[in-house]
């Protein structure tokens, strides 16, 4: 009789191999996918335009429905399947995009005056659940075959979808943080308590895939460290050493170029290497040192939220909207050049460094999506989708909740044998329990305290 117990994860090696070694896709790519998921979002909300707002749960339950066909469907199957056209997807939402814009109706609208312009504090509502929906489909979809090798997470240098999560999260974080909006400081004492939860988020993920034998990919952040620990790790940074809004990105700069400094004088070559001593710090040392990297981004970020849309009073007139719009749009493409102009001439992107030119990529791409909601301004009263509305009320939660679905999933499934049919049935029914439980909190108004 065999005594031995089955081990938890029987094929954790080849699941950490299988997410390993990869050198990611071409900018081009990225900049089309970063079109897809705004477009379908504005052209959802374009088309919902009208409807009577839903009065109760059944109304709702039809709106949040559509809402997850309009948009969270066609992602999944463009992110998996479909991958192979998403540049035909592109340009075609773009096409529609411009049809919609340039329709009677709305050129009717815009001679109405801002009347009808809605805040520019539900377009960064938009970009913020779009950042967590796409991050929290990626998360399982990467451990099936059906998702694209060139989509997932990069090894050391290349610019793979999934590196810029990370970034993603920092960014939509700073660009609505408490110094961008200008508002009072918080005192050292609410700083540290408000990452509490998420030290406590890192060290259960810990314990999990310790105590599961869950797979980790040692090269992303380290041993001990991940995602949750990074985000602490830069949120005390920025509230320890608080900075005028005005100033950040001066300082952002400042640390940014000081770190790439240090990378291209061999702190690289010490974060790439497979040795590892027993200390803590060489353990974990991708997710250490490249928290400089993520609190210049954050700086960076804080500076562009209070410049572009805290900053003047007199945002609310429809010529500023105008104005705004047109001021991300420029710095995205920017970006995108200055990236360009980085990874040829100084260091490649690398997220697992932090590097300046992932840096510049992260901004480029949030940017881009940003700039592509903002015509969402020209639909009169628009408001958020309901299903955005769902997901923005426990934002965390609903990053904490696709993480415990995919530990689940992972656990049993053997997701590498999975054909294509059944890793996309999987896969949808992951994304429709997902969105049926944030939206029965956000039906039943839970607001989980994280």
């Amino acid at each position: 009789m065999d005594l031995i117990a089955k081990p938890l994860n029987p094929n954790k090696h080849l699941k950490e191999e299988f997410v390993s070694n990869l050198t990611g896709s071409s900018m081009l790519e990225i900049a089309a996918l970063s079109t897809i998921v705004p477009a379908l979002v504005v052209i959802r909300q374009w088309s919902s335009f009208g409807h009577a707002e839903s009065k109760n749960w059944r109304s709702s339950l039809t709106t949040v429905t559509m809402d997850f066909i309009c948009v969270v469907l066609p992602v999944l199957l463009i992110f998996t399947v479909l991958a192979d056209w998403v540049y035909i997807f592109a340009l075609l939402l773009l096409v529609l995009l411009l049809i919609c814009i340039l329709s009677r109706r709305l050129l009717l609208i815009l001679k109405e005056g801002s009347q009808f312009l809605s805040s520019i504090r539900a377009t960064i509502l938009s970009y913020r659940v779009s950042v967590v929906v796409v991050t929290c489909l990626c998360i399982l979809a990467v451990d099936f075959r059906i998702f694209p090798r060139r989509y997932a997470k990069t090894e050391t240098y290349g610019t793979g979808l999934m590196d810029l999560g990370v970034g993603s999260f920092v960014v939509a974080n700073a660009l609505v943080s408490r110094q961008a909006r200008f508002a009072q400081p918080v005192s050292l004492k609410s700083a540290f308590r408000s990452v509490i939860p998420l030290v406590v988020l890192g060290f259960g993920r810990l314990i999990f895939t310790k105590g599961a034998d869950y797979q980790v990919h040692v090269g992303e952040y380290g041993v001990h460290w991940n995602f949750f620990f990074t985000l602490a790790g830069v949120v005390m940074l920025a509230s320890m050493i608080n900075i005028h809004p005005k100033y950040c990105g001066m300082f952002g700069l400042l640390i940014l170029g000081g770190y790439q400094t240090c990378l291209r004088s061999g702190l690289s070559v010490y974060l790439l290497s497979n040795e590892r001593a027993l200390d803590y710090i060489s353990q974990n040392k991708e997710g250490i040192f490249s928290i400089f990297g993520y609190w210049g981004m954050y700086l960076l970020g804080v500076n562009l939220g209070h410049s572009l849309f805290f900053g003047n009073v007199a945002s609310a007139k429809y010529e500023n909207f105008q104005w705004t719009r047109l001021r991300v749009c420029t710095f995205s493409f920017l970006m995108w050049l200055l990236t360009l102009v980085l990874n040829n001439h100084v260091e490649r992107v690398s997220r697992r460094m932090c590097n300046f030119a992932y840096v510049t990529l992260v901004l480029a791409q949030n940017f881009q999506v940003l700039s592509i909601l903002m015509l969402s301004d020209f639909i009169p009263g628009r408001k958020p989708l309901e299903l955005e509305a769902a997901f923005n009320q426990n934002l965390l939660g609903s990053f904490l909740l696709a993480n415990i679905l995919t530990g689940v999933v992972n656990l049993y499934v053997d997701t590498l044998s999975a054909s294509s049919i059944i890793a996309l049935g999987i896969l949808l029914g992951y994304a429709f329990a997902l969105a049926a439980i944030v939206c029965i909190l956000w039906f039943s108004r839970v607001k989980l305290a994280l």
